[in-house]
């Protein structure tokens, strides 16, 4: 449970939405993603946070108020979540091949602001980054350009990084025969970061934006056979699934001759607790609003106090709000649009 709301018991809120899975394999992983960080002062405090995340936008809207008597100067950055290279997988990203690969925006007071981006590649906790550009390696691991930059590599160069974990080789088969091709496999960290003026006892507004990475299984990793089991114990804990969304998944599912229920998963992570360098770490009013995207989705999430607002909208309200835990979403999408459902 967050912090701020110990006492109470969370409340599960039950979802439904009609949709076609678009999967070129059985699953594909989210990446947490979360707001923004600012250097360390004891001056600024964040008055309210407006909260916002569907499948399809996540919205943050910030009020940070400078209590000092003079103005504060602060880098704020944005982390981009890590991504791993892999031969074997790739998680959801909104724009593959490109550095800004979330379609992050972010502006203050009304006026859009332009970040720097800083990256750094590592291999086997290794700074890799100055190796890469020796060789005029493109830094994001899964655009195509970095593939057709390492296929140009020397063989001492390829061999000596296969050697360091910096690549891997590939072997397989695209139809034409066995080919082996030059894979990166370097973990990218990124954050965009501006330099911002917090105005002495003024109000300053920062907003941003950006389309989350969502997590799929093309049906139900939890639920087979008409019984919870498999991962449902971790789903059960990471997602406050109670009873009635339960009930909702016996009602809503219906198993084809496998086995297996005619629904596909969403997972959603949003890193809430990576923030805090602010006055007093608390944040005056918390507003969190997640939309579940049609009426037929189930979805379950931690929180107190939760409130239906709309045909697909749920709404969690707190006052000098602590995030101690960060937000996990899971939304159920039924296959059959008529399928009925349950939930509120």
């Amino acid at each position: 449970m967050f912090r701020a709301m110990l006492a109470a018991r969370p409340m599960l809120a039950v979802l439904a939405v009609a949709a076609t899975p678009a999967l070129a394999n059985d699953s594909v992983a989210e990446l947490g993603t979360g707001g923004l960080v600012l250097s360390r002062t004891d001056a600024v405090a964040m008055e309210s946070e407006d909260l916002f995340i569907s499948p399809e936008k996540v919205t943050v809207d910030y009020v940070f108020r400078n209590n000092s008597d003079q103005d504060v100067q602060s880098i704020v950055a944005f982390p981009m979540p890590d991504i791993e290279g892999s031969p074997y997988e790739m998680p959801d990203m909104p724009a593959a091949q490109d550095d800004n690969f979330l379609g992050f925006e972010v502006s203050i007071d009304g006026a859009a602001v332009k970040p720097e981006l800083e990256q750094k590649a590592y291999a086997a906790g290794i700074d890799v980054t100055a190796d890469l550009a020796t060789q005029n390696v493109p830094l994001f691991p899964f655009g195509d350009k970095a593939r057709e930059a390492l296929a140009k590599l020397p063989d001492t160069v390829a061999d000596e990084w296969v050697g360091r974990g910096i690549i891997v080789i590939d072997e397989s088969d695209d139809g034409s025969g066995m080919k082996k091709v030059r894979v990166p496999y370097w973990r990218l960290q990124s954050a965009y970061w501006w330099r911002a003026t917090f105005p002495a006892k003024k109000p300053v507004r920062v907003s941003h934006r950006y389309k989350p990475s969502v997590g799929a299984t093309s049906s139900l990793s939890f639920f087979y056979d008409g019984k919870f089991q498999g991962s449902y114990d971790a789903y059960k804990s990471r997602y406050c699934i109670d009873k009635t969304f339960e009930a909702a998944v016996r009602k809503t599912a219906r198993m084809n001759e496998g086995g297996y229920a005619n629904m596909w998963e969403s997972r959603i992570e949003y890193v809430l607790t990576s923030g805090g360098n602010w006055a007093l770490g608390n944040i005056g009013k918390f507003k969190l609003t997640i939309d579940k995207g049609n009426p037929k989705n189930l979805v379950s999430f931690c929180g107190t106090n939760v409130r239906k607002v709309g045909p697909t909208t749920f709404e969690m309200t707190a006052d000098e709000f602590y995030p101690d835990r960060d937000i996990d979403i899971l939304i159920l999408n039924p296959i059959d649009a008529d399928n009925g459902s349950g939930g509120q």
